[in-house]
C-alpha cells in the first residue's frame, strides 16, 4: 500500500511539473499570411501583449479583431469638456468582440482597441477599452498587417490621439 502511495505521489509530481512547464513553454502568437494570430491565457495583459508582438515582430501599423473570457475590462468614455476618460470597470465578462488598431507615436506603440463585453445575464457594455486582462480559459487575437507605417498625435482642441493617414504616395 505504502508503494502505490508512493507511486501516486511520483506520478502527481510528474503531471503538475509537465502540465507546469508547459503552460510556461507555451508561445503567445504565431505568424500568419497576413499576420499574427495570438492566443493569451489567464492573466495576460491584453494590451501590453499587443504593444510586445509590435515591437518584437516592428510591425508599422495593423488592425486586429478579438474574442474571448476577460478577468477584468476598463471601458472608458471620454468627456470631450474634460478632455479625460470616464473609466468604467466589469469582471468575469466574455469578450463578444475586440477591434483595434496598432499605429506609433513618440513613446512607441500606440494601441486603440474598443469592445462589446458580456456578462453571464447577457447585458453588453462597450465602448473604447482602457485596460483588458484574460479570464478563464483564453483569448484570440487576429492581427491583419498594413502596408505602411502609420501614426498617431495628440490633437487639439480634444487632446484626443488621432491616427495620422499619409495621403501623399
Amino acid at each position: 500500500m505504502k508503494a502505490l502511495k508512493t507511486i501516486i505521489l511520483l506520478f502527481t509530481v510528474l503531471i503538475t511539473n509537465t502540465f507546469s512547464a508547459q503552460q510556461k513553454d507555451n508561445c503567445r502568437y504565431i505568424k500568419t499570411p497576413t499576420g499574427y494570430l495570438m492566443v493569451l491565457r489567464q492573466g495576460d495583459d491584453v494590451i501590453s501583449n499587443i504593444e510586445n508582438l509590435a515591437k518584437t515582430e516592428n510591425i508599422s501599423s495593423a488592425s486586429f479583431t478579438g474574442i474571448g473570457f476577460a478577468s477584468e475590462v476598463t471601458f472608458g468614455f471620454y468627456d470631450f469638456n474634460a478632455k479625460k476618460f470616464n473609466p468604467k470597470t466589469f469582471s468575469k465578462v466574455e469578450m463578444g468582440n475586440l477591434t483595434g488598431s496598432i499605429a506609433w507615436n513618440e513613446k512607441g506603440p500606440s494601441i486603440h482597441v474598443h469592445g462589446v463585453a458580456t456578462d453571464d445575464q447577457f447585458n453588453a457594455f462597450g465602448g473604447h477599452i482602457l485596460s483588458l486582462h484574460v479570464g478563464t480559459g483564453s483569448m484570440e487575437v487576429y492581427v491583419t498587417l498594413n502596408d505602411q507605417k502609420l501614426d498617431r498625435k495628440i490633437e487639439q482642441p480634444l487632446n484626443a490621439n488621432v491616427l495620422q493617414l499619409n495621403c501623399k504616395q
